[in-house]
């Protein structure tokens, strides 16, 4: 059995309309990339058919993934979530006490993590550290740089 993996409805239509292109762009591509190396004559000795057999392969198994995944896949009922207490999908401010610098985070699930955008997995040292925390409270985090210390400033959606 596959393990459930957990998404924002935006998560996992972005992993939708992904595994839609794959199937109805780049497969097509593929074939056509396939059938004119063939056409080209003796294909023990054609490298553009090797490759395009290779990229053939690469992306079946991309689509195997993806759709593994899919099957596993549920969606995070945020009204069920309790929004007085840090838990995912939970949008943090906090100040590092260290440094006085403050940042916000929003807690997503492992797949939709980007840093850049403010969003950490919830699987992180930081986001495992601040789990069931609430606004005011000061927590200290072991971190691969070592022990921070953080007030929460603020919790929200």
């Amino acid at each position: 059995m596959n393990e459930v993996k957990y998404f924002t409805k935006g998560g996992l239509d972005r992993l939708k309309e992904e595994l839609e292109h794959l199937k109805s762009v780049e497969r097509p591509a593929i074939s056509q990339q396939i059938a004119e190396a063939r056409e080209k004559g003796d294909l023990s000795e054609n490298a553009e058919y090797d490759a395009a057999k290779n990229a053939q392969g690469m992306l079946e198994l991309k689509i195997s993934k993806l759709e593994n995944t899919l099957s596993s896949a549920r969606v995070i009922d945020e009204s069920q979530l309790d929004e007085s207490k840090i838990s995912i999908l939970s949008k943090v401010k906090l100040k590092n006490l260290k440094s006085n610098a403050s940042m916000t985070y929003t807690l997503v699930p492992e797949n939709e993590a980007d840093i850049k955008s403010g969003k950490i997995s919830v699987s992180s040292p930081i986001a495992r550290g601040l789990l069931g925390r609430k606004t005011g409270e000061k927590v200290d985090i072991q971190v691969p740089v070592g022990l921070l210390t953080f007030e929460i400033l603020e919790v929200g959606r």
